[in-house]
């Protein structure tokens, strides 16, 4: 504004004192101005973006239904309305009429999450009508919008998989069982629920109506290892009234899904051999008694135990009830030395209770199993023989032999050898000095002969042995061969007996025979070949004993009374 005065003006004066009141009048018309401006006129809606989400994967478009909050205001910033004060969304179709013009015009083009201030002129609001007692007519409104949901009549489930593993042997169809955790949100993000809160998958058969519509389709498909975002319209989840508390009416769903365990009420085991020995003479049956490492997992490689962790194998009888169904049908018609991995489903493991630990209800279980050794209580000593040329004098009970060995169990693990001290084993056989299978095995063999013996344990070391319930394995080579006496004897003659054997002991001449005499003459007998010895015991206990059969009083001398030969004696005893 600008004042001007002249001398030919009457109003005003070229005066120092007419000018100031001209500066002060002029100060007060510019402040007048600037605080109180006239409306601006709104010819069309005017839209101002507050906040836009960095991601925007789906638009408002005409005929798509939204849940959105609003405040709404006049210029001046008074409130007229807000949905934030009834604790409910705004939920209408968009482009239907159900809207004033210009909001239903203002929101297409909005995502979730988006915030615009929108502004809208009288004639696209309540034009000069306005509304009630709370708009007046020719209002400007204006609406400060938070988009929450967009969907439409015609949406479907959607499915976008953001993991898939590497190997999917099998995916979800109808009327299968599964497990899964999932993050469940509304479509601007809202958690309303999730299974990891409560450390518990959610477990039920799909395709058959125990979920919402929307999940039932959403979860068909998947892979154990999988993950999926399924998004479901209202109509495929919970519909105009939600579920009462989380969920509101009208809510597009949103689940974070992994799944976890997946079968079928129908299904067996599996069995998947990775990899077989060589040679493999005999398979598992019914009865046997097996020794097995193995590792136990989900199905979703979730670790819940090890044999390998305890250093120990799992030992137990097969087909006879002693394991979970599912492993008796699995370890049957196995090798030694086999690995195989089987998959039990739930109803052949632990059911719908799991453990009640580390095995949840209704779990698949996936074992890695390497077969260690097995055996049957009624097997024998398993005898592969490789005879020399010349094979003629062959071992009996009660000879002395001498024999190199290698000792390991079935799947290899050493055990001992005679050749890490440089020296025979040497025993009489039939006397109890090995064990029984290791005895049966070195019958019939005749030096320069090599066997492989594979003992079970009840002709070994029993249940206690090295380790409990073991399969042996003996590489034996006879090295020599004593021939023994004649079962229960203990010294033999070689030559006809003098007939006065009793007065050729009796050195003094006493009229009987103390110890030393007696074993002084059974020695020089021994050196002069005259007589032998059981081969394999100790010369001088072995004499000792065979006097103290013919002390029959046991007053420690032999009368001639009291000496007597084996021939003469009874078959119950054990002397001279």
């Amino acid at each position: 504004i600008f004042l001007y005065g002249t001398d030919n003006n009457p109003h005003y004066s070229s005066s120092p004192h007419h000018w100031d009141q001209r500066m002060i009048l002029l100060a007060f018309l510019v402040t007048f101005v600037a605080c109180n401006p006239p409306p601006l006129p709104l010819d069309d809606i005017a839209i101002e973006k507050t906040f836009t989400p960095d991601r925007c994967d789906r638009m408002v478009k005409s005929g798509d239904f939204v849940r959105y909050h609003y405040i709404g205001m006049f210029p001046d910033g008074k409130k007229f309305d807000s949905s934030y004060d009834r604790s409910t969304t705004y939920n209408v179709f968009v482009g239907q009429k159900q809207l004033i013009a210009g909001m239903d015009k203002a929101l297409v083009g909005m995502c979730v999450n988006e915030r615009w201030m929108i502004k809208i002129p009288p004639q696209l609001a309540y034009g000069k009508d306005g509304y009630g007692d709370n708009i007046p007519p020719d209002s400007i409104l204006h609406f400060d919008v938070l988009m929450l949901d967009i969907w439409n009549t015609e949406d479907k489930v959607q499915i976008k998989t953001y993991h898939k593993p590497e190997s999917c042997g099998r995916t979800v169809q109808v009327s299968d069982y599964i497990r899964y955790h999932y993050n469940g949100t509304l479509l601007d993000g809202t958690l309303f629920d999730s299974s990891h809160t409560r450390m518990r998958t959610y477990d039920t058969y799909v395709g058959i109506g125990w979920l919402i519509a929307g999940m039932d389709q959403g979860l068909l498909g998947m892979c154990v290892g999988e993950k999926r975002i399924i998004t479901l319209p209202p109509s495929l989840g919970y519909g105009e009234n939600g579920d009462g508390s989380d969920i509101p009416a009208q809510a597009s769903l949103v689940f974070d899904v992994v799944l976890l365990d997946l079968h079928n009420p129908k299904d067996e085991i599996t069995v998947e051999v990775q990899s077989l020995p060589d040679h493999c003479p005999r398979k598992s049956v019914v009865g046997d008694f097996m020794r097995y490492h193995y590792n136990g997992s989900l199905l979703d490689g979730t670790f819940f135990d090890s044999s390998y962790s305890r250093n120990r194998t799992y030992d137990t009888y097969i087909g006879k009830g002693y394991v979970i169904a599912g492993m008796d049908q699995g370890l049957l018609g196995v090798c030694v030395g086999e690995h195989r991995r089987i998959v039990i489903p739930p109803h052949l493991a632990y059911g719908e209770e799991g453990t009640g630990t580390k095995i949840p209800g209704s779990a698949v279980l996936v074992f890695d199993v390497h077969i260690i050794d097995f055996h049957n209580p009624s097997d024998t000593v398993e005898i592969t023989s490789v005879k020399p040329e010349n094979c003629s004098n062959n071992t009996k009970r009660g000879d002395f032999v001498k024999y190199h060995y290698n000792a390991t169990l079935m799947d290899g693990t050493y055990i001992g050898s005679t050749h890490t001290f440089g020296k025979t084993y040497d025993v009489v056989l039939g006397a109890g000095q090995v064990v029984i299978g290791m005895e049966q095995g070195l019958i019939g063999m005749c030096v320069g002969e090599k066997r492989k013996l594979v003992i079970p344990p009840h002709l070994a070391y029993g249940e206690r042995g090295v380790p409990g319930s073991a399969v042996l394995v003996f590489d034996v080579e006879l090295v020599d061969l004593e021939e023994g006496l004649p079962e229960g004897y203990m010294f033999v003659w070689n030559s006809d007996v003098t007939p006065n054997l009793f007065s050729e002991m009796d050195k003094n001449k006493d009229a009987q025979v103390d110890a030393a005499e007696f074993s002084d003459y059974i020695l020089q007998q021994v050196k002069e070949g005259k007589g032998r010895l059981a081969p394999g015991f100790d010369s001088q206990r072995i004499i000792e004993n065979m006097y103290d059969n013919q002390d029959r009083n046991k007053d420690g001398r032999i009368t001639e009374d009291e000496f007597k030969l084996k021939a003469d004696e009874a078959a119950a005893h054990d002397e001279l």
